[in-house]
């Protein structure tokens, strides 16, 4: 390996400009999904439509989608982020759904005959029962837009595509390989700590079911 040494800090630029538009685009795409996911889930016909819509944003070519906001947004980040975030909402609305649909309907009755209101019984029953879900749908999420978000060099946005495409057209396979191996090790990192976070989860449930029932 000879580029690699010589140009450390260019790799860690790009692997930073790949967090930045994964993370921004991830987070955007959360609260929206959350608002959608939740306003939905009690709506068969209103999730119906929601997850059509996402699931065709979701079937378009990832480069045609940034072509499409370029127009508007021009080139760079902007449009990136934008295209990224319409990729990870169809994952998390129908994680989040899911997650809203799985909750027994006796569950949340007695939490109304309790004297829950709306936003009580969401935010102490609802998004708790549905957290494994909404988790699940953040990491298949977060390891999609990783991948997706290499093709973002197309449009000038950074990110660790920048090498690996800079290595196709000089038919320079150490780039391509460091490009590549990055991405498929920062997937793997990810979608590891989502695991873990999921597992851990797992084993605090019984022990707050012990503790309520003590």
């Amino acid at each position: 390996m000879r580029w690699a040494p010589k140009h450390l800090d260019d790799i860690a630029l790009a692997l930073w400009q790949h967090l930045y538009l994964v993370g921004i685009s991830l987070g955007c795409a959360f609260v929206i999904a959350l608002i959608l996911g939740i306003w939905s889930a009690r709506r068969p016909k209103t999730y119906a439509l929601v997850l059509t819509f996402t699931g065709m944003l979701f079937s378009i070519p990832s480069l045609a989608l940034f072509a499409l906001f370029i127009p508007w947004l021009g080139i760079g980040v902007l449009p990136a982020i934008v295209g990224l975030t319409a990729y990870a909402l169809m994952i998390l609305v129908r994680n989040i759904a899911t997650g809203f649909h799985a909750i027994a309907p006796e569950v949340l009755d007695a939490a109304r005959g309790m004297g829950y209101g709306y936003w009580r019984l969401l935010w102490e029953i609802e998004l708790p029962l549905a957290l494994p879900f909404i988790i699940t749908g953040l990491r298949i999420a977060a390891t999609t837009l990783i991948g997706i978000a290499t093709v973002a060099a197309y449009i000038n946005a950074g990110g660790l595509g920048t090498i690996i495409f800079a290595g196709l057209d000089q038919r320079y396979p150490e780039k391509i390989l460091i490009g590549g191996g990055l991405t498929s090790l920062l997937a793997i990192g990810v979608d590891a700590l989502f695991l873990l976070v999921q597992r851990r989860m797992a084993r605090r449930r019984p022990q707050a079911r012990m503790e309520a029932s003590a």
